[in-house]
């Protein structure tokens, strides 16, 4: 039987064979110059990354949803990522569902039998539907979870992303896009949360951003659709209008209460000198679009 080739997320780092012998200032150095290949290496894959959040994008344009499967460091990246996008863009819970090896008792304690449960992985993917798009999310781009989710939401027709730290992934070859940033050998051998998994938040963090962008989820790089659930981010939606649309605070308060607490309709309201119910008409035309819904306001003015 052959040997399986190591992945480079599990080879041994030459630069720190002598990270225990060394002072704290110097390890940290090292740890640190490690971490700034990160970025360079997400930036060699962002044509892949860019592919990804097209099928996102249009997935969760055509009313679908967009799946994470993932185990340990990566899986509870993927939680967060998808946990995020609520407050954040006011996305409707369900619409990007992250699927945890070992359910919600794994982000808290070690559960790293689950990565190799393929029964569970593809059990998990059982409510994938044709038109949905899955993100599996694994740093060696072998977990047997991941790669069972992937293979069953295939196989109920939807398109597949595979996200990785390992460019040789076995994987990669049955799925739509490979997204796999080389981040190398570890500082400490295997250990897949420092690099891989830095790389994995800044992949998801961009993927999740570019799509919710995608989406006219914001205006300019303001968050017009975030969830103003308390007194700061209350504050910091009148900051936002104010900065849309150069009003002054108390007209952003009177527009606001005028939309139901909708700060977008407010944002069409205050720039484009219409009532709330026709702004939230041009929106709705223009599937959440504020330039959208502008140009329409503007060319019915016109």
């Amino acid at each position: 039987m052959d040997e399986v080739p190591l992945s480079r997320t599990e080879q041994r780092n030459p630069r720190s064979a002598a990270i225990d012998r060394m002072p704290t200032l110097e390890l940290l150095h090292l740890i640190n110059a490690e971490d700034r290949q990160v970025p360079i290496a997400v930036a060699g894959v962002l044509p892949e990354l860019a592919a990804a959040v097209d099928l996102a994008v249009a997935a969760l344009a055509a009313g679908h949803r967009v799946h994470y499967f993932g185990a340990g460091t990566s899986g509870r990246i993927a939680v967060l990522d998808a946990a995020e996008l609520i407050p954040t863009f006011g996305l409707e819970p369900g619409r990007v569902v992250a699927h945890l090896a070992g359910g919600t008792r794994a982000l808290t304690r070690p559960a790293e039998a689950a990565e190799d449960d393929e029964a569970a992985g593809a059990a998990a993917a059982g409510d994938v539907v044709a038109g949905d798009l899955v993100v599996g999310v694994t740093a060696s781009g072998r977990t047997p979870y991941v790669k069972a989710a992937l293979g069953e939401a295939r196989s109920r027709g939807a398109r597949t992303v595979l996200i990785s730290a390992n460019p040789a992934s076995p994987i990669a070859p049955a799925v739509d896009v490979h997204v796999a940033p080389d981040t190398g050998p570890e500082v400490l051998t295997g250990s897949t949360r420092m690099k891989a998994g830095t790389a994995q938040k800044l992949v998801l963090n961009a993927f999740s951003t570019a799509t919710m962008v995608r989406l006219g989820r914001t205006y300019s790089n303001l968050m017009t659709d975030m969830l103003a659930s308390n007194a700061k981010l209350r504050d910091r939606q009148l900051r936002i209008l104010a900065e849309a649309t150069g009003a002054a605070t108390d007209r952003c308060r009177e527009a606001l209460l005028e939309a139901g607490g909708d700060a977008k309709i407010a944002v069409v309201t205050l720039i484009a000198g219409t009532t709330a119910e026709i702004a939230g008409r041009a929106l709705a035309e223009t599937e959440g679009h504020v330039h959208r819904a502008l140009r329409l306001l503007d060319h019915v003015a016109g």
